[in-house]
């Protein structure tokens, strides 16, 4: 009779304070055969705090390639894995989302062990009207096709969120007051941690307050969406088209905001952000 497979469980852990594992995800640790962690020294912190002595594999961007088909060698054998991420969520902005794909090739059973993440967390208290937003995860880290990236998810018009360095979000910042307007933002630091902080107001404002002193602490940033409901993403692909036909940025905002009626300046600000994206390319990030 052939050997039944065993079972990936995608636990979610603490985003800082390690009290917020749940009890369901700390019995699937203790019991788990193998645990696929992206950073283990991270996670040996966690398994310390609460007595676990786990057998460890580095599960990660990097190493993926390798470590894939040792993960999947134990669960086609019977035995139980826990897949952990850095902090929160797994399959949210990491690799995760690779292996659940490999087990769900191989007929391999995958559970889900809700808990602690910084998306959750950050829209929770954001303040904001959420019944619907964008996720986007971590921006290109190339000026150019960062702004090309902020003009086609503003276009939507409704609330989005991103994970962003803390050497990158007061050019984040500014970048998003150059090409969508001084949107309201919420900007969460160290969220469950004991140096915690939420930042309300405009992008430019929190600019501002943020000062000239070193940042520190990854950082969930969530953005109002507009406040003018013709910017959508047909405007967003008619200028991508007009810019096709090789009318000037300027003179492309002036004919759609005549056909929809929209405020120039605010389509001027995403056809610029189209062109200096085009100008350097890609989505490096």
């Amino acid at each position: 009779m052939p050997q039944s497979t065993g079972t990936l469980f995608v636990v979610a852990t603490p985003i800082g304070n390690l009290e917020d594992l749940t009890f369901r995800g700390l019995e699937v640790l203790r019991k788990a055969d193998l645990i696929a962690a992206e950073d283990t020294r991270r996670t040996r912190i966690l398994l310390s705090h609460y007595k676990i002595r786990g057998n460890l594999i580095s599960y990660r961007e990097q190493n993926r390639d390798k470590s894939s088909p040792r993960i999947l060698s134990h669960l086609t054998q019977g035995r139980s894995v826990a897949l952990v991420t850095d902090a929160g969520t797994p399959g949210l902005s990491d690799p995760g989302y690779h292996l659940v794909e490999a087990c769900v090739d191989n007929g391999i059973r995958v559970v889900p062990i809700p808990g602690a993440n910084a998306l959750g967390a950050a829209l929770c208290v954001s303040g904001m009207p959420l019944d619907r937003f964008l996720f986007e995860g971590f921006l290109p880290s190339r000026p150019a096709a960062r702004k090309n990236r902020i003009a086609q998810i503003g276009a939507a018009g409704v609330p989005f969120v991103i994970f962003e360095s803390p050497r990158r979000i007061v050019d984040t910042l500014r970048d998003i007051v150059g090409t969508l307007g001084d949107r309201e933002v919420f900007l969460a630091r160290e969220m469950t941690k004991v140096h915690e902080e939420l930042l309300r107001g405009k992008a430019a404002e929190v600019i501002q307050r943020l000062g000239n002193d070193p940042i520190l602490g990854e950082i969930t940033m969530v953005v109002a969406g507009s406040m003018s409901p013709g910017i959508n993403l047909n405007i967003l692909e008619a200028s991508k088209r007009l810019l096709k036909e090789g009318l000037p940025p300027s003179k492309a905002a002036g004919v759609l905001a005549e056909l929809t009626g929209v405020d120039r300046r605010t389509i001027y600000r995403i056809v610029i952000g189209l062109t200096q994206g085009e100008d350097q390319g890609g989505n490096d990030g």
